[in-house]
This record gives structure tokens, C-alpha cells and sequence, in this order.
């Protein structure tokens, strides 16, 4: 189970940002969501979808958690006051994303083609079946295409790529 786990970090990582939108909460949604499906693996029936599975994990933990901060507020309108807020511009955003939007327009068809069907939730065996390929080849794409968007965009990490 450990290694198909593995393989489905891609999909949990762009789930869990489309339900958060903080890449860090969105990382630490999906090693709660692996911790979880670990611990529970025994309630796991072997032959069903494990994506599946591990998305419904993850569902229910972000929407436990919702509930839970819903219920109790942190701090106070005067603590929240005090606290600096830094807030970049819309237009900053709508620039990173049009260099985003740039950067992956221009990666080869072979490596866009599968850094968008993994990104979109699809697993590596789904895109090696719609590429023609080995998984390990759409591997190396997706590897390929991410350090490609990371020079592109002046990164080193992605930490860096996604702040203005």
C-alpha cells in the first residue's frame, strides 16, 4: 500500500490546494491524510480504489478541521488588530500568473502534456496509458517539467516560485 501511497502525492497535493489554497496547510492536509490512511490501512479493501479511498480520507479530515475552527475562533478582533497583515496586490498575482501561465506554455508538448494530467489529479499510470508510455517516463516528464517551470521562474524550490 505504501508505495501506491507514493505515487498518489501529486494528486493529494493538487486536491488538498484546491480545498485550502496555502500550499503549507495544503502539505501538512495531505501528511495528515497519509498518517490517517497508515493507521486505518486494516479498513482498506484490497481491489477497490485506493485513490478513492485516500481522497474521501482527506475530505472528511479538511472539513473535520473546518468545523473545528468554525467552532472556535483564535484570538480576538483587537488581537487581529494588532497583528500586521501583508497582503500583495491582485495585480502582482495577475502578473505571477501570467509567468506561470507563460512558463508552462512554453514546455515541451511531451512534458506539459504530462505535468497537466498529474496536476489535474490523473495518476501516473492514467497519463502513461493516455501518453503511450512507460510510468517511469512520465516520471521523468513531470520531474523534467516541474525544474523547468523552477529555473523559468528564478526558483529553487517551490516554496520560492509561488511568493511575490
Amino acid at each position: 500500500m505504501e508505495p501506491q501511497l507514493i505515487d498518489l502525492l501529486p494528486a493529494l497535493r493538487a486536491f488538498a490546494l484546491r480545498l485550502i489554497r496555502n500550499p503549507n496547510d495544503a502539505d501538512d492536509l495531505v501528511q495528515e491524510t497519509i498518517v490517517k490512511a497508515l493507521a486505518n490501512k486494516d479498513r482498506f479493501t484490497p481491489g477497490t480504489n485506493l485513490k478513492s479511498w485516500t481522497f474521501t480520507i482527506m475530505k472528511n479530515t479538511f472539513l473535520t478541521q473546518s468545523r473545528a475552527l468554525q467552532r472556535s475562533p483564535v484570538g480576538t478582533e483587537e488581537d487581529a488588530a494588532l497583528c500586521p497583515v501583508q497582503v500583495s496586490s491582485s495585480q502582482e498575482w495577475t502578473v505571477h500568473y501570467k509567468d506561470v501561465e507563460k512558463a508552462i506554455g512554453a514546455l515541451a508538448p511531451r512534458y506539459k502534456e504530462a505535468l497537466l494530467l498529474v496536476a489535474s489529479g490523473a495518476s501516473y499510470e492514467e497519463t502513461a496509458q493516455r501518453a503511450r508510455c512507460e510510468i517511469g517516463t512520465v516520471k521523468s516528464r513531470v520531474g523534467r517539467a516541474r525544474s523547468s517551470l523552477l529555473d523559468t521562474l528564478g526558483a529553487r524550490n517551490y516554496g520560492e516560485a509561488f511568493v511575490i
